[in-house]
């Protein structure tokens, strides 16, 4: 596989997809220590973040207003600077990294979600990653009502989880459209049902892979 730096890459790449309070994030915390458990070098990081610059970028998209256009530079110009600093580098040196959404979650958010230009999404994915995507992208699938419930009952909401359930729908629906556009990096994960239900799914799609 070829890198945004034209290295060849040994480490697997996963990132987790999902509405806001699908609960992809702890899960994902739970399928890292899972994986250093396995004795494998994990790197755990998120989109927006995962460096300085980056988070910073993200603490601007997530709390302050801006037309949508800018909003897609600034989490294009933050998934430059991750994939340069911290994803390529753990990949090149044999590292799984996992990481709490990528490109996907640009299309679903701010392209389905917020009406971004789809043209313009696919010419940033490509001048920016060159080439990269995840090895495995898991999708958390739940009803926007049920993921709102959730929501609600453990945080105050940013910017976005304060959208309405028909934002979420088409969300929700922009993931399945990337789901069958790239079958075979997406795994959609149900994730109704208890904690321990989820992760056993999510452990089974790891080990599907036969990589672990």
């Amino acid at each position: 596989m070829t890198g945004v730096q034209g290295s060849t890459v040994q480490g697997r790449f996963i990132s987790f997809e999902g509405i806001d309070g699908a609960g992809k994030s702890s899960h994902l915390e739970h399928a890292v220590a899972w994986l250093r458990a396995r004795g494998h070098d994990v790197v755990q990081t998120r989109e927006p973040g995962g460096t300085v610059l980056a988070e910073r970028l993200r603490e601007l998209v997530l709390h302050e207003p801006m037309d949508v256009l800018t909003e897609v530079l600034l989490v294009f110009a933050a998934r430059r600077d991750h994939l340069l600093r911290q994803i390529e580098p753990a990949l090149a040196a044999g590292r799984t990294v996992v990481c709490d959404r990528f490109t996907d979650a640009s299309f679903a958010y701010q392209g389905a979600g917020r009406g971004a230009d789809a043209a313009v999404l696919a010419q940033l994915e490509l001048w920016v990653q060159q080439g990269r995507q995840p090895d495995l992208t898991l999708w958390f699938d739940l009803p926007p009502d049920e993921a709102a419930a959730r929501r609600t009952a453990v945080r105050a909401p940013d910017r976005f989880e304060r959208q309405d359930e028909s934002f979420f729908e088409r969300v929700r629906e922009a993931y399945a459209e990337r789901a069958r556009l790239a079958p075979a990096r997406f795994r959609r994960l149900e994730a109704r049902g208890s904690r321990e239900q989820v992760r056993q799914r999510m452990q089974e799609h790891l080990l599907a892979t036969g990589w672990w």
